[in-house]
């Protein structure tokens, strides 16, 4: 996901349905980690309290984004958290990553002010009282954090979609004093063909071989109908990696043939259930030679010794033989 190709598909999807608004040449990618001092702290300086302890967490992708917006420039913070699992916390987890960016906005900002006042003469203009001690001036604003989580992941995402469905208290009276987060999500087992066709790049064969991981029928007609299916290195690794399929990629490839992957490995299993078939077979007339041998009044010791198989699995099948063998003479009856 760190390539600003695919960064930008899955934004397009989320945001445009599609269409091909944010350009990868106009994502930067920041510094994905967050620190958060709590309010009043000044560049780590001790308080009166003793040091103040900084919060440091670390999101997974975290780009700016420039692009057109109603002829006007805009520009917002685009991350993205990748999940191979389920993660019940989600909506807390997202809410702590886009809190701490806009804590390090109004930090970075409060700053650059204190720099700016040492520079400023006695007749430039004086900020307010409230603006001095918040740091943050009136006409101060802050750029947009956006978070996209992406399951890769073949199960459906059972997990809560906002902090509402993860609190205890259920009565809508108390709920509407509380503040709600909710979590924006791609879930490849929820994408129908129509919504996979919205983007452009490998994610969508990416996303949709995991859809179809769990049916090898469904996933070979994906792949087999699908042209772009000849995949760069890592989405292979990717597909590989997520839904264990047994595909060979060398370092040296930039690309590897999804379709000849599926073959193989679709052949590789006709020839184990041939092989199970076999010795199913084989395994059915020895016990069909049991049951003969114990009709003719053989002891179980010397039936296992003629069909070569152990014991304790003879006597099992002697005691249902009934089942498995009938004498001639009950069959015709």
């Amino acid at each position: 996901m760190r390539g600003n190709a695919v960064f930008a598909d899955a934004f397009n999807y989320l945001l445009y349905d599609g269409r091909a608004v944010i350009e990868p040449e106009n994502l930067k990618e920041m510094d994905s980690a967050g620190i958060a001092l709590p309010f009043g702290a000044r560049d780590g300086k001790e308080s009166r309290k003793g040091k103040e302890e900084a919060v440091q967490k670390y999101r997974d992708l975290l780009k700016n984004a420039v692009f057109m917006e109603d002829g006007k420039t805009a520009y917002v913070l685009l991350g993205i958290e990748n999940q191979t699992d389920i993660h019940y916390a989600m909506p807390v987890k997202n809410a702590i990553y886009d809190a701490l960016q806009y804590g390090r906005q109004v930090s970075d900002t409060a700053a650059k002010h204190r720099a700016d006042r040492k520079k400023q003469s006695e007749t430039e203009k004086k900020v307010s009282g409230a603006e001095y001690l918040s740091g943050f001036y009136k006409e101060d604003r802050l750029t947009p954090v956006i978070t996209l989580v992406i399951h890769f992941g073949a199960k459906e995402w059972d997990g809560p979609l906002s902090l509402h469905e993860m609190m205890e208290a259920k009565d809508p009276e108390i709920l509407k004093y509380v503040q709600d987060y909710r979590i924006h999500l791609i879930d490849p087992s929820k994408l129908t063909e129509e919504e996979l066709e919205k983007f452009s790049t490998s994610l969508r064969e990416v996303l949709g071989y995991i859809k179809y991981s769990g049916d090898k029928k469904q996933l070979h007609s994906f792949t087999e109908n699908n042209p772009r299916m000849r995949l760069d290195a890592d989405a292979a690794r990717v597909i590989r990696t997520v839904t264990n399929t047994p595909v060979e990629i060398r370092e040296e490839e930039e690309e590897v043939d999804m379709c000849k992957a599926i073959e193989e490995m679709m052949e590789d299993s006709r020839q184990e259930g041939m092989l199970e078939g076999i010795q199913e077979g084989i395994q059915e007339g020895k016990r069909e030679t049991a049951c003969a041998l114990a009709g003719m009044g053989l002891p179980a010791e010397q039936i296992a010794l003629a069909v070569g198989i152990e014991l304790e699995v003879v006597k099992e099948w002697l005691l249902n033989r009934e089942s498995v063998y009938q004498p001639a003479d009950k069959q015709q009856l």
